[in-house]
């Protein structure tokens, strides 16, 4: 019988910590923009639930999926690619993983509905989208190499931090659009390179993202374009005076993104020694949005 722990594991928890961090983008550049500063803490609450389960409903439907089509059965798992491996051992039921999805993913539409009828009809359109990402990105999304990129970065970046900003202010500004693209550019980053070590499995699985369409060379230069565009959309938005210049406390991982993009230039044909930049990647993605949202929040003293 299937424990808790199973379960657990099965939400692939160490992805789950992306879910903080990109709403605290969200509710920075609502709090800091309010007249007077106000942080509605059921709404917080609310929409950090909502956000959580559908990142968890995104990991465990394409666990389901990836099982079903083959490439989890064929894949050589790393820390940060792969599946969760609980599937192909066995450990849970194929059918029962997937119901846990689905209802993690009614409980998004129920969320939703809530904010619908307490704020309006203007978060719909991000709602409607967030569904469509999570229920079908592995189905569909990864079979088309644009849409397969910009999914991960759309989810986390545009949908998640703009939601939370709109479950706070009940409308969308720049500042918070603006802001949404740092997270975006570096989940979608985090998944093309998480995407190296599955190139095979994938391609037997009929998938067609960019490491499969372009190679890993060419790949690793996608990748670093990305982390200079992070850098300079922070720069950007702070010259523009669209944030607050505490914002650049975002900047304070550079050190980190030029190891990253070093590693993976050198090693990105040998999975082996990719894997501990992976984990730079990953330490990189979770700490600039976080130090962003932060940054903003300094903002509001200084």
């Amino acid at each position: 019988m299937a424990t808790v722990r199973t379960w657990f594991l099965e939400t692939r928890p160490a992805f789950l910590l992306l879910v903080p961090v990109c709403i605290l983008v969200g509710i920075a550049t609502a709090v800091y923009e309010s007249t007077p500063v106000s942080f509605h803490v059921s709404h917080f609450l609310l929409a950090f639930l909502g956000a959580l389960l559908a990142h968890i409903a995104v990991n465990v439907l394409n666990d389901y999926f990836d099982y079903r089509s083959g490439i989890d059965l064929k894949t050589q798992r790393t820390p940060f690619s792969g599946g969760s491996g609980i599937l192909p051992a066995g450990l849970l039921q194929p059918n029962k993983v997937f119901l846990f999805g689905v209802f993690c993913l009614l409980g998004v539409v129920m969320i939703g509905v809530y904010f619908i009828y307490q704020l309006g009809w203007a978060i719909l359109p991000l709602g409607l989208v967030g569904v469509l990402v999570v229920y079908f990105y592995t189905t569909h999304l990864t079979k088309d190499p644009v849409l397969c990129a910009i999914a991960p970065g759309l989810g986390f970046g545009p949908l998640v931090v703009l939601g939370a900003h709109f479950t706070q202010a009940g409308e969308y500004t720049l500042s918070v659009a603006m802001a949404s693209m740092v997270p975006g550019f570096l989940v979608s980053n985090l998944l093309l390179l998480n995407q190296f070590p599955d190139i095979e499995a994938d391609k037997a699985g009929a998938r067609r993202h960019i490491p499969i369409l372009f190679g890993v060379q060419a790949s690793a230069k996608i990748y670093t374009a990305f982390i200079v565009a992070t850098y300079a959309w922070i720069i950007l938005t702070v010259s523009l005076q669209i944030l607050p210049w505490t914002a650049l406390l975002g900047m304070a991982t550079l050190p980190l993104g030029i190891k990253a993009v070093k590693g993976v230039l050198q090693n990105a044909g040998e999975p082996g020694k990719l894997i501990p930049f992976m984990g730079v990647n990953t330490m990189l993605t979770l700490l600039t949005p976080l130090l962003l949202g932060i940054g903003i929040l300094i903002g509001l003293v200084l």
